[in-house]
């Protein structure tokens, strides 16, 4: 009777070891037939694409960027001071009609380069 108990331990450790193996070789196969246009695609550094005078069209287009926020960013720090002036020249109990155009103007200018810096 001693022989039952590890007969089967026997087959067991057989079994698993032969099912791992089949799972291996069906796990490769599937690998294997996965189609290319599945595969995920890795950006190439050589496809940055250049301009006529050489230079890469990508770091052109962000200094341009980086331009136009500085340019805007600047706008927006005149605006802001104008309308403190305004408001420092309006005193204390009147709020001058201009100030909520630049109260507008300058949430439209915070827009516009938050959005700039985020694309």
């Amino acid at each position: 009777m001693p022989w039952k108990g590890s007969r089967r331990t026997v087959l067991g450790a057989l079994l698993a070891s032969v099912l791992s193996a089949s799972n291996s070789r069906i796990s490769d196969q599937q690998e294997e037939q996965v189609p290319d246009e599945r595969k995920p695609k890795f950006p190439d550094l050589n496809d940055d694409p250049r301009l006529p005078d050489g230079k890469s069209q990508k770091n052109a287009i962000a200094k341009q960027k980086h331009e136009q926020a500085l340019k805007d960013a600047d706008e927006l720090v005149t605006a802001a001071q104008n309308l403190r002036d305004d408001l420092k020249r309006a005193g204390i109990f009147v709020v001058p009609l201009g100030s909520v155009k630049k109260t507008e103007e300058i949430e439209n200018l915070a827009k516009r380069i938050r959005g700039r810096l985020k694309s």
